[in-house]
């Protein structure tokens, strides 16, 4: 498999002009590890951290304390969404780390995405701008529409974050589609960016029919896909596309199972860090067995968004510039893919939330 361009993003570490906030200019903290952070090339951007802090799953009464941590480490990248119910505690993190003097403004990436309710182009502005008041910035770097899958509105000021059920209250709650064309979907995604209140747009979730439909009728191309990626499941096809459409590609759940675990999505056995070759690269690197499918994962040319809640962990999953597979170990990772996917709404919706809604067939 040809690896993208991976590169160094010099991240400072001490304030500038705040672009963004006003905050006292604290002196600088200073993490000289984590200055030169490994990054991916972005259309008509700045360079976008090739690590990125996940905020699907965190507890938001930890959420802000961990944001700090995160930034004080050294992440710049942090993906965040609606559908997370943090955002406000990432906001209050992000604001005292500014008047910490942690970070520059204009170091950060923030990465938010906007929630299945909120399609109709009516919607898209006001999520956004709710987004942005909870995380207390004037803009996003990356906006993305979390999944191609429009739901009936559910007024912010009636429920926020709205979920997947349109009255959770109901007798048979259930989640109920709304049809709505992307591409009016993304017309309004692109408003946003005339507005100045995001840079780049984007997708999650989407596979190469929908991106190459959006192709054909977009005045802004998509810059960014997110999708989930890891070991198991490693979509070579998809990958290859956007390189060769210079839409670079960030992966959600990089290291596969651990995320679903505790949910009963996966069990013990479908984690990739278990596999006797994860284990014996760890060994050979003196690294973790999730460094070695971090790794993988930024050398192959994604973007990556790890989450973890355990602050000791944050430094080892960006601790990733410090040694390199060889590309025969590279294609040794390759050749454990199952195409096994965790985040399947062609799964999960009917099971939880009521209806059949298959994306990926």
């Amino acid at each position: 498999m040809t690896t993208l361009e991976v590169t160094f993003l010099v991240v400072s570490n001490g304030p500038k002009n705040n672009k963004r906030k006003t905050r006292s200019q604290a002196n600088p903290l200073d993490y000289p590890s984590m200055n030169h952070q490994l990054s991916i090339p972005v259309s008509n951007s700045k360079p976008m951290p090739a690590i990125g802090l996940g905020y699907w799953k965190v507890d938001p009464a930890e959420a802000a304390k961990l944001t700090v941590e995160a930034l004080k480490t050294g992440y710049r990248h942090l993906d965040c969404a609606s559908d997370y119910g943090n955002e406000s505690s990432v906001g209050y993190g992000i604001a005292e780390s500014l008047a910490q003097g942690v970070c520059n403004p204009e170091d950060l990436w923030d990465t938010s995405k906007l929630w299945n309710t909120f399609h109709r182009p009516e919607h898209v502005k006001s999520a956004l701008l709710r987004s942005l008041s909870d995380l207390r910035v004037d803009y996003l770097d990356l906006y993305l529409i979390h999944f191609p899958i429009s739901l009936k509105h559910v007024p912010i000021e009636t429920r926020y974050p709205a979920g997947w059920f349109f009255d959770p209250s109901a007798l048979s709650p259930r989640m109920v589609p709304d049809a709505v064309p992307i591409r009016e979907t993304w017309q309004a995604m692109e408003e946003l960016v005339d507005a100045g209140l995001v840079r780049s747009i984007g997708v999650s979730n989407f596979g190469t029919s929908l991106i190459r439909d959006l192709l054909t009728q977009c005045r802004i191309r998509p810059s960014v896909l997110q999708v989930e990626s890891h070991p198991y499941l490693v979509q070579p096809k998809l990958l290859r596309y956007c390189r060769e459409e210079s839409i670079a590609t960030t992966a959600f759940s990089p290291l596969g199972a651990p995320s679903y675990i505790p949910i009963g999505m996966a069990t013990e056995s479908d984690s990739v860090l278990n596999h006797s070759l994860i284990l014996s690269l760890a060994t050979k690197y003196n690294k973790t067995q999730a460094q070695i499918v971090l790794r993988w994962g930024v050398q192959r040319g994604t973007a990556i968004v790890p989450k973890t809640s355990t602050l000791n962990r944050l430094g080892e999953n960006l601790d990733l510039a410090s040694f390199e597979l060889t590309s025969q170990e590279m294609e040794s990772i390759n050749s454990l893919d199952k195409n096994q996917r965790f985040n399947d709404p062609g799964a999960f919706c009917e099971k939880a939330f009521g209806c059949f809604f298959p994306i990926y067939e």
